[in-house]
């Protein structure tokens, strides 16, 4: 149909014609309520955000001589993180005389990703970072539909 003709079937209906596909040959249009829909697509939009978990990135942060004690503790808060569903990234930081022995610094890195390993798994080995031994842990798959599973009853208490 021409052009003028759909502008006034259109008109005619109080809805607007909305090219689709201008490309085609001959170009395609659809006569609609244009404001009717970008709404409704808003609103999708809006629906998806809210389903999205944004994952944040915990810092825990070590030192080369840490003691067995501490490093668990520093753990437990990850693994804590890692249930929750974050990152977390893992710091040691080298200072003064610590940067010649770097190899220990490995060591702890190596010790500390044992001990969360039921909880996350390495998603960057440790690599150095200026003078900052770095690594970075991601939750397991399973561990983060846990997280979700727990998190949907709360929304759902507070609805009622």
């Amino acid at each position: 149909m021409l052009r003028e003709t759909a502008l006034g079937f259109a008109d005619s209906r109080n809805l607007d014609l909305v090219l689709i596909s201008p490309n085609a040959s001959p170009p395609v249009a659809r006569v609609m309520d244009y404001g009717k829909y970008r709404y409704e697509q808003q609103k999708r939009e809006k629906e998806a955000k809210k389903k999205q978990k944004v994952i944040q990135v915990k810092e825990v942060r070590l030192s080369p001589s840490i003691e067995e004690h501490d490093l668990f503790v520093k753990a437990s808060h990850a693994a804590k993180f890692l249930d929750e569903g974050d990152k977390v990234k893992v710091s040691l930081r080298f200072r003064g005389r610590e940067r010649g022995r770097t190899q220990k610094g490995f060591e702890v890195m190596e010790r500390f990703a044992e001990v969360v390993k039921d909880n996350g798994s390495s998603e960057k080995r440790a690599a150095f970072e200026g003078r900052n031994l770095v690594m970075i842990l991601a939750p397991l798959p399973d561990n983060v539909k846990r997280a979700k599973a727990k998190q949907t009853p709360e929304a759902e208490d507070k609805d009622s």
